[in-house]
């Protein structure tokens, strides 16, 4: 029990203390991120935030990377959910295949991918949009939302769509009253998860975008010109909205996982 409790508070501090030092420093003053030595515990001085709101591009790329990170949850949930429902309620040849080869999907690494993408967007007008980013990081994304929402379709007994059948209603109104209240704790499990890869993703934002980088592309282009108080404040205003999302749909995530509201 010690040795497990031991890791546990290892592991958190692993994943925690990064994520802490990063907002100590945005949350600092651009002479307090430079100085030795290092604060443990932030002045709450919003110098480094103000100059990186003010760094010229930043705005358009915060939007880019809401927008294209939002589309992708759309589409990956749109495609993915009824996929997911598709692949657990009916029998049809080569299901098993299908499932294969929608896992495989995630073995072509991007960077392999990365030059004929460009290709195709750039004949088909798709490149440095934001629509035809999101299609690259919803292909990323949608692997995990058909494979998450069929786990989650299959754990709902096919009874409970019977019974409603038995009592006048159509597949579809089953499907909206009965299962669709059962399935949301993993519905919004895969947008989060969704949301997530996209609004992380720097690879295909920086190959297939120019002017509307993301912000990931934004900071990565300016990297080595930047000051270390700008990158502080950038990658904080990368964490803060992932974790401000999860935490709005915890109540979700806790239901899903067994935990009571809360």
């Amino acid at each position: 029990m010690a040795a497990l409790l031991a890791t546990v508070i290892l592991l958190s501090v692993w994943v925690l203390l990064p994520i802490y030092l990063l907002i100590v420093n945005a949350l600092s003053s651009p002479e307090e991120v430079t100085a030795f030595p290092k604060r443990f515990f932030p002045s709450f001085d919003f110098g480094s935030l103000s100059f990186f709101i003010k760094f010229a591009g930043v705005g358009r790329a915060l939007w880019n990377s809401v927008l294209v990170a939002t589309l992708t949850m759309i589409l990956s949930i749109g495609f993915g959910a009824p996929a997911g429902y598709a692949l657990s309620r009916f029998d049809f040849p080569g299901k098993g295949t299908f499932r294969f080869l929608v896992l495989m999907t995630r073995a072509f690494p991007l960077p392999l991918l990365a030059l004929p993408l460009a290709v195709m967007f750039i004949h088909t007008g798709l490149d440095d949009t934001a629509i035809g980013l999101a299609l690259v990081h919803t292909t990323l994304a949608l692997p995990f939302a058909v494979l998450i929402t069929f786990s989650l379709f299959s754990g709902i007994p096919v009874e409970l769509e019977e019974a409603a059948w038995t009592l006048g209603c159509t597949r579809l109104q089953a499907f909206r009253k009965v299962i669709l209240p059962l399935a949301l704790p993993g519905i919004a499990a895969s947008a989060v998860f969704a949301f997530t890869i996209s609004w992380n993703e720097v690879f295909a934002a920086a190959v297939l975008t120019i002017e509307n980088r993301t912000l990931t592309a934004f900071l990565l282009q300016s990297l080595g010109e930047s000051p270390l108080y700008l990158k502080f404040a950038g990658g904080a205003a990368l964490v803060i909205p992932a974790l401000i999302f999860i935490f709005a749909v915890r109540k979700y995530l806790f239901a899903m996982w067994g935990i009571a509201n809360r």
